[in-house]
């Protein structure tokens, strides 16, 4: 957060000073951009192999003390890219002057039009969906989906958040999706004490599914969305070739882990709350079941029941914001005033957790910064690849660079043929799941699920888990005929 702050500190007292920025150029080329390569894989292999090490360290030392809280620190996943985003700014700095640093951040070095659009937008609309009211319309619409299935509660609940809520993400948000679809598994398995296999099994459904999943519309998925309007994708366009494939691998995925863990899922059809433990007595059951039960009606106690004024206005505050995602001015007002709505409607809702939002968004405001300078060798290894060796080759690196950011490279070569951009997008949003980085959304669900795991969720679990879903996703995608 003190980096942060720094950066904004910065920016505004030099704004003045950068006045020319049209004019800025970049003396050192090769060094900045040799520099932003090596801080890229430096955070890669921080974000893939380190974060657990320092969560491990934490624990070794006593709570609340400065090393245990800085291990912690270093151990979120989410602020790796900003951390080492902080680096190459004054990196920048010492190489070529603070203006063409500040200017390189407000998007006005010629080149290098970065903008920290989606960051924002993200960080809004993750607020904004982990909301009382719209949790609690998400969730009746996906028990009364559940109660259609032929199949105990808890897992037709199971199959059906993994199934619409993915899907929902078309239409109100990829980042929106994830933040209402993790919160409801939180709330109704990982926080049960689930076993860790069900765990890992479950966040690689989720990722997966949440990266295909908004590929029904041409607005909602953050690599969509940087293609669609120039290369003129519209609705029908996405939901021909991508989106009806998308939904057949999302229900494939779900139905498939349901099946490896019915048993578990079942057991907690019977419980209702307690984790599938062959080992605990039924005595101990019980126990669990009323403590986790009376826990639940503690926390609900104290608030009245949400009105239906009042979730309509959510749902106008996050439309407004979905519609004018392009327009920071726009949606960062919407958000204000949200705020004002739930601070006078308190005793309907708590105040909006910011954290996890405010994480998420530091790690894509640091992706968007090292991100920028990687064009130069990523834009050659693109361009040489013919239609399945891309498809191939993009899903394979989407799994160490962002997915917006590797289609927003596509939109930089020019004379890309149709199926090359098709086969460029579909590895995009095939690959998201196998890494944190690898979709905007996925720091989100970290955020949200990843205090479930013994020891945080490790790069090498989370890639196993996704593993196989992406295969389904790739074949799906791939192999199925486009429509229209």
């Amino acid at each position: 957060m003190a980096i942060a702050i720094l950066f904004f500190f910065v920016g505004v007292v030099f704004a003045g000073d950068a006045h020319s920025h049209e004019e800025l150029k970049i003396h050192h080329l090769m060094t900045v951009q040799q520099m932003a390569r090596a801080l890229f894989v430096i955070a890669i292999v921080h974000t893939l192999f380190l974060t657990g090490w320092f969560n491990k360290l934490a624990h070794n030392h006593p709570e609340g003390s400065i090393r245990e809280n800085l291990y912690h620190f270093l151990g979120e996943a989410e602020v790796v890219f900003g951390l080492w985003a902080a680096v190459f700014f004054f990196g920048i700095f010492y190489v070529e002057g603070i203006e063409v640093a500040v200017g390189y951040l407000e998007g006005k070095l010629k080149g290098k039009e970065i903008n920290f659009i989606e960051p924002v937008f993200v960080f809004v609309v993750m607020a904004m969906a982990s909301t009382r009211p719209i949790l609690e319309l998400a969730e009746t619409v996906i028990e009364k989906a559940s109660k259609l299935l032929p199949m105990g509660e808890a897992r037709a609940f199971y199959v059906s958040a993994l199934i619409l809520g993915p899907l929902l993400g078309s239409f109100i948000t990829e980042p929106a999706a994830m933040t209402v679809t993790a919160l409801l598994l939180l709330k109704r398995y990982y926080s049960k004490g689930i076993s860790e296999k069900l765990k890992y099994a479950t966040l690689g459904i989720l990722f997966v599914n949440i990266s295909i999943g908004g590929t029904l519309s041409h607005f909602a998925a953050p690599p969509v969305l940087m293609v669609a309007a120039k290369w003129g994708w519209g609705m029908s366009d996405m939901i021909g070739s991508f989106g009806y494939k998308a939904a057949i691998a999302v229900v494939l995925n779900t139905l498939m882990v349901a099946l490896l863990f019915k048993d578990e899922l079942e057991s907690l059809s019977q419980s209702t709350v307690i984790a599938f433990d062959p080992t605990l007595s039924r005595k101990k059951r019980k126990q669990l079941v009323r403590k986790s039960k009376k826990k639940d009606e503690q926390e609900e106690s104290s608030l009245m029941p949400v009105t239906w004024w009042l979730t309509l206005c959510h749902i106008v505050f996050l439309a407004v914001a979905v519609y004018f995602n392009h327009h920071m001015v726009i949606f960062i007002a919407a958000f204000l005033f949200f705020l004002g709505l739930v601070q006078v409607t308190q005793e309907y809702q708590k105040p909006p957790e910011l954290k996890g939002p405010i994480l998420v968004g530091f790690f894509l405001g640091g992706l968007v910064t090292l991100g920028g300078f990687q064009a130069w060798w990523l834009q050659p290894i693109l361009e040489k690849m013919d239609d399945l060796t891309l498809f191939v080759g993009a899903t394979s690196l989407t799994a160490i660079t962002d997915n917006a950011a590797l289609t927003y490279l596509g939109t930089l070569i020019e004379g890309l043929s149709e199926s090359a951009r098709f086969a460029l997008v579909a590895g995009a949003v095939s690959g998201g799941g196998l890494t944190v980085m690898a979709n905007a959304p996925n720091p989100a669900g970290n955020s949200i699920l990843g205090k479930s795991f013994e020891e945080g969720i490790t790069a090498v679990g989370l890639f196993k888990a996704a593993f196989i879903p992406t295969l389904v996703a790739m074949a799906c995608i791939w192999l199925l005929p486009s429509i229209g």
